[in-house]
């Protein structure tokens, strides 16, 4: 078939009338940002506190609840605004392009300059980048992402594919026929999955938001029936347990979140690993078990043919050249490469009809005319092609050992075999051993047979057995696997979910379509330099150098996102409990609350804005993969909880012995809050005693901060009680002491535990 594109000349004028191929995105507003979190649940207990204060005539009240409504709102919004522009840098850097015939040429554009009559190259792998009519074969195509159909549809020639689904196999040219806002989806190719399933840490912290709740509510329901019991105003508690509420709503949670991961997701880009889905870095400190391809991963992917068995009564010329017309010479894989090369000499492409590699059959198929007769040839797998029986009885069986076998059929009849090799990369040795001193478990999958897979696991320092796909599924202990042999496209994604099942943190990496679903269903899914359009869309994480170089630098920041994310945990149990416990007893012991309704939330602002800049703390790297353990968190939590309750419950009693007046009890009461909570976070951000370990610039600013405006605003009296300097002093000294003793009984838990917890 003859095609005439478009000249340069149409095409210009086409874009210039129709504008770019792509839907114009909403860009990232600041000001509906702020309005869309002031419209939330969290937003709404605060505001229906303003309300009541408003009512009740307390401006001042008022005033700092409002302050803290805009602290959480804009804050969001500065974070949000952030995620948009590294989300926006990557599409950027990952923008398809495509084969389209200008002024009679093939030339490769991005898809955004595609204009409708352009004709484009369409082949299996791809993401179609705008509505096309098919013109020279059909394709099978999954249209799940604009129907929700998962079956895939089969398109003939004249047929209308659509922006944005995926071709699953076949090959044709096509013209463009709607493009950006006026095509089908409305959308252009969108690569980022920015949309999962929240990671182990999101569980394991809105598990903990629920017990906080719920000691919340036991806590609040004891208060009323008190207050009921003594005849007081219900009304007047309403504020106040709305604070209390307040107190366990994780307010900065979403930004220290964004804060630690854009952090690391900006060190990683540094390094050419691009992070398309957050929940990638902070999954990837509890990585333990990593499945890597062998092909183009480990190896060059520059498999050549190392030997050929002529299986047949032809001679070698004849079978060589029928070979050699079963490769793809449109868009050859690999194999077909290294085929083609050790073929060059065998005439050329001679085929009347070609039919790609398709995954699902194992081989692809020309239909070839000579002299004698015509042939369907067959090039592919060997297991798929020949019979078990015969290739377990041939004299040339322990030859397929030496290498990868491609077996090649005349009329379903095994007339050769080749033996192909694909050699490790320079560096896959030094990054496996690497990898593995994380303490993080590497096996290899192949699609290989096992003598050839140990070959290449033993040159690149895994060590173990190499076991059978079909053996995987039986097997409970894999801590001597080094691989798996014969893997099939499709026993990816139940390899990674037995794994997940058996208790494992999965990571992978991946390059072709196939790949996808076990991309998308690991913890970590990474796609490779050069993967295809899909495998990058399901993937979490894509590394754009190849091999696994960068690899350890994806460790790295999870371990760093987990050490941050630790400390914002723990302080945050520990600080809301405290905070509860010591609020109940005052009112229960002394039949007033011990903190006004100001320094609370003077204390949740303040608070709130030193955990929000831990995502920039320094850490230490840890060798080995973490574990989010609840009972491990609750009991560091509960060290603390139990220290600073006891010490601050003495410290209400002395001051009320002392007859202050009850806003001097709360100002003091503030300032104790406030100073324990900055030495609480000193304390649980290191494993070894609190001053051995500089926080980063901008944590100790942050405290600094705080501790200068709580020493402002309690000595002059601003919005709290003023209260003198001595008696600050006093508070200080004692925070100081129960701290250090308290840190003291930390070291010892963590030297006593089990260093795996």
């Amino acid at each position: 078939m003859t095609l005439k594109g478009l000249t340069d000349e149409q095409a210009e004028l086409r874009l210039k009338k129709d504008g770019p191929n792509e839907v114009a995105s909403h860009d990232f507003n600041f000001g509906k940002s702020v309005l869309s979190r002031l419209w939330e649940p969290s937003a709404w207990i605060l505001e229906v506190a303003l309300i009541i204060e408003i009512v009740l005539g307390k401006t001042i009240q008022a005033g700092f609840i409002v302050l803290m409504l805009l602290f959480a709102a804009i804050n969001g919004a500065v974070q949000e605004g952030r995620a948009s522009r590294v989300l926006g840098k990557l599409s950027k850097q990952l923008s398809l392009t495509f084969r389209v015939i200008r002024s009679d040429k093939w030339i490769s554009i991005p898809s955004r300059a595609l204009v409708v009559g352009d004709i484009i190259d369409l082949h299996r792998g791809n993401l179609i980048p705008a509505d096309a009519q098919l013109l020279d074969s059909g394709l099978e195509v999954d249209e799940s992402s604009i129907t929700g159909e998962s079956t895939a549809v089969t398109k003939s020639v004249k047929d209308n594919v659509y922006a944005g689904t995926e071709i699953l196999k076949g090959n044709s040219m096509a013209e463009v026929i709607a493009t950006g806002a006026r095509s089908r989806s409305g959308k252009t190719v969108n690569l980022t999955t920015t949309s999962s399933a929240p990671g182990h840490l999101q569980q394991l912290l809105s598990r903990i938001i629920g017990y906080l709740a719920i000691l919340d509510t036991v806590l609040a329901v004891v208060i009323l029936i008190t207050s009921f019991i003594r005849g007081e105003s219900l009304l007047s508690m309403v504020p106040f347990l709305g604070m209390l509420f307040i107190a366990t709503i994780p307010i900065a949670m979403p930004s220290s979140f964004s804060v630690a991961n854009a952090v690391e997701a900006r060190v990683l880009s540094d390094e050419d690993i691009l992070v398309s889905n957050l929940t990638g870095i902070q999954e990837a400190g509890n990585l333990n078990i990593l499945l890597v391809d062998k092909t183009g991963t480990i190896t060059e992917n520059q498999t050549k043919v190392v030997s050929f068995l002529n299986t047949s009564q032809l001679s070698d010329y004849d079978v060589l050249y029928l070979a050699r017309q079963a490769t793809d010479y449109h868009q050859p894989s690999v194999v077909d490469t290294a085929v083609q090369s050790y073929t060059e000499k065998m005439g050329q492409y001679n085929a009347l009809d070609f039919k790609p590699f398709d995954p699902s059959l194992g081989y692809s198929e020309a239909i070839v005319n000579t002299s004698q007769k015509s042939h369907v040839i067959r090039l592919g797998s060997l297991k798929r092609l020949v019979d078990a029986d015969t290739i377990e009885s041939a004299k040339w069986r322990k030859q397929l050992n030496t290498g990868r076998s491609l077996a090649v059929t005349d009329d379903d009849e095994l007339i050769g075999i080749f033996i192909l090799r694909d050699a490790p990369r320079n560096d896959s040795r030094a990054s496996i051993l690497e990898i593995q001193r994380r303490g993080v478990r590497v096996m290899m999958l192949t699609g290989d047979n096992a003598v050839t897979a140990q070959q290449v696991a033993r040159e690149v320092g895994l060590k173990g057995d190499i076991i059978a796909s079909e053996d995987f599924q039986k097997m409970t202990d894999f801590s001597k696997v080094a691989g798996i042999a014969g893997v099939l496209p499709e026993d990816k994604l139940a390899i990674v979910e037995k794994l997940q099942v058996d208790g494992y943190v999965v990571g992978m990496t991946g390059d072709g379509i196939n790949d996808a679903p076990a991309l998308k269903r690991a913890e970590v899914g990474v796609a490779v330099a050069n993967a295809a359009d899909l495998a990058k869309k399901s993937a979490k994480i894509i590394l754009m150098k190849t091999g696994l170089s960068s690899f350890p630098q994806i460790l790295d920041s999870g371990h760093r996102v987990y050490q941050r994310m630790m400390t914002w945990t723990i302080t945050k149990l520990a600080r809301t409990a405290e905070l509860t416990l010591m609020l109940t007893f005052g009112y229960l012991v002394f039949k007033q609350i011990p903190l006004s309704l100001n320094a609370m939330v003077l204390v949740a602002i303040l608070n709130d804005l030193v955990t929000l800049v831990l995502g920039t703390d320094n850490t230490t790297i840890s060798y080995k993969p973490e574990q989010w353990n609840f009972r491990r968190l609750s009991s560091i939590a509960g060290i603390l909880t139990v220290g600073w309750t006891v010490t601050g419950i003495a410290m209400l009693t002395w001051l009320h012995q002392s007859e202050l007046a009850a806003g001097q009890i709360s100002s003091a009461m503030y300032v104790f809050l406030i100073a324990s909570a900055m030495l609480t976070i000193l304390m649980t951000r290191t494993k070894s005693f609190f001053w051995s370990s500089r926080p980063s610039k901008w944590v100790v600013t942050a405290i600094a901060l705080n501790l200068f405006l709580t020493l402002v605003l309690s000595v002059f009296g601003l919005g709290i009680a003023a209260i003198s300097i001595r008696l600050i002093i006093k508070l200080i000294i004692l925070v100081l002491v129960v701290g250090v003793l308290l840190d003291c009984a930390l070291v010892w838990f963590y030297s006593k535990r089990n260093p795996r917890e």
